[in-house]
């Protein structure tokens, strides 16, 4: 399998790097800063799509698709929205190429320039809205509840796989409503999807919170967000759920009849997640050997080795393991048996502890006579030998017992690293020597917030939903606060 990874404790970054390539979850393409996300990568992505997609269609979502192209037009609707995304749009001017007349090579056909600019989607507010004035007639119509799984593209300077690529991979939930009320109560029911899906099937555990007017989605009358905490102390947003008001409503004149007989705009919601969300997975819970991934998202569950030095033996093995992995797929288990010939067990044991399997199972010639096989677990190399007739119970409850595992160790380890200050030299002495989620008091002005961040790099990463009514001082200004906020540096 080549050399160790570099440890984490030495270069985090270039662990991280080094995992997503060795690992075969992405790379670089010929596109800068545009990523390719490998087969073992899409399948983390299709795990955690497929359980989203189920708690969507619970709530009462449907699926849709709108047009990769926006016209620019619509962007210039909406004031917020095109200031906060205006530095970020790829914008499509010409639809033909030609050969140059000199033969050196393809150029722009200008007779081909487009009437109107065309924005490739960096979200899909503007173009879903100016649909939804079609869709939308009568209070019979609402609420609208869709949902789309797409591409976006937000020209990024600076790109890492996974967690900041200029083209990358999500899900946006808009949402349409009669009321302020109804409209509120979504955004807030899929914060807590988010949060479920992140603590339940991620095994991450997350701080729930509202975003400061600064931070808000362009757009946005609020944002609720899910926060978690990276090992390198580090935060990381792993979803957010916009109440977006009648904003979008009024600049495209989405308005629907009501009971009564009048003309009202409707009230609206956007949330999202994106593949940054395996960023997240990959740094909550991985180590110095590799991935370590949740039983609930991980693309095999179980990975069986055979070992044996005949041709006969491998036969014998192979028939035993078929019924194994028919009786743990019977179960909703999934395995792999890699019975390649090409790799010896030892290389293929490497192989896996870097891809982060759960559960690895081994059977010899031995194992087979003595009616055992050999469970060893990722998360704790813990390796137990296991009586064949009781391994799929074993391997059942095991994994739920890794799954809680995981999300443990990463709980103990945040609630480790949320540090209470109450003055700045504190504030900055924790994000220099310990790193984490910091609780200070702050004066609620966005001239405070945007000056911590310079003097410090921290940015207020959430009012918590949960936060204490405590009267105190900012930790900058020293001005009266009555609660304290989440600050942390962040990816």
């Amino acid at each position: 399998m080549g050399k160790k990874l570099t440890k984490r404790s030495e270069d985090y970054s270039k662990w991280y790097n080094e995992l997503v390539l060795r690992a075969d979850l992405a790379e670089n393409s010929a596109v800068r800063g545009m990523m390719v996300i490998k087969p073992y990568g899409y399948a983390i992505w299709e795990k955690m799509q497929a359980e989203l997609d189920r708690m969507f269609k619970e709530t009462g979502h449907q699926n849709a698709y709108f047009p990769l192209l926006i016209p620019k037009s619509f962007f210039s609707k909406e004031a917020s929205h095109v200031e906060g995304f205006a530095k970020e749009c790829a914008v499509v001017t010409h639809y033909r190429l030609k050969n140059a007349e000199d033969g050196s090579g393809i150029v722009v056909d200008e007779t081909a320039k487009l009437e109107e600019e065309l924005i490739v989607r960096p979200t899909s507010e503007t173009i879903i809205w100016d649909t939804y004035k079609r869709w939308v007639q009568s209070y019979r119509d609402l609420p609208l509840l869709i949902n789309q799984w797409a591409n976006v593209v937000r020209w990024e300077m600076r790109t890492r796989l996974f967690l900041r690529t200029t083209e990358f991979l999500w899900q946006e939930g808009h949402t349409a409503h009669a009321t302020k009320e109804e409209a509120l109560e979504e955004a807030e029911k899929m914060h807590e999807v988010y949060t479920r899906f992140a603590e339940d099937f991620m095994a991450i555990p997350i701080i729930k919170g509202a975003k400061t007017e600064n931070e808000r989605f362009a757009g946005a009358l609020e944002t609720f967000t899910i926060e978690a905490l990276m090992q390198d102390g580090k935060a990381l947003q792993a979803g957010t759920s916009h109440f977006l008001g009648q904003n979008f409503a009024k600049a495209f004149d989405v308005k629907y009849a009501t009971k009564e007989g009048g003309l009202e705009y409707v009230w609206a919601t956007s949330w999202g997640v994106t593949t940054r969300l395996i960023g997240a997975l990959i740094m909550t819970h991985s180590d110095d050997n590799g991935l370590v991934l949740p039983p609930n998202l991980a693309p095999y569950q179980v990975v069986i080795v055979p070992i044996y030095k005949i041709a006969e033996q491998l036969e014998a093995i192979s028939e035993r393991v078929n019924q194994i992995m028919s009786d743990l797929r019977a179960r909703g288990i999934s395995v792999k048996y890699d019975d390649r010939t090409t790799h010896k067990p030892g290389w293929k044991f490497a192989e896996y502890e870097l891809k982060g399997v759960p559960v690895r199972l081994v059977m010899g010639p031995r194992d087979l006579e003595n009616g055992t096989i050999e469970v060893a677990r990722r998360d704790t190399f813990e390796k137990t030998n296991v009586e064949q007739i009781n391994v799929v119970q074993k391997i059942s409850d095991l994994l739920k017992e890794i799954q809680e595992n995981l999300f443990s160790k990463a709980k103990v380890f945040r609630d480790d690293h949320i540090t209470e200050v109450n003055s700045f030299e504190e504030f900055k002495k924790v994000l220099k020597e310990k790193g984490g989620f910091v609780l200070a008091h702050w004066d609620g002005t966005i001239e405070t917030e945007k000056r911590i961040k310079e003097l410090t790099k921290a940015s207020l990463r959430c009012i918590p939903l949960d936060a204490k009514e405590e009267k105190g001082v900012c930790v900058l200004t020293g001005k009266p606060s009555n609660k304290r906020v989440i600050f942390a540096k962040a990816y």
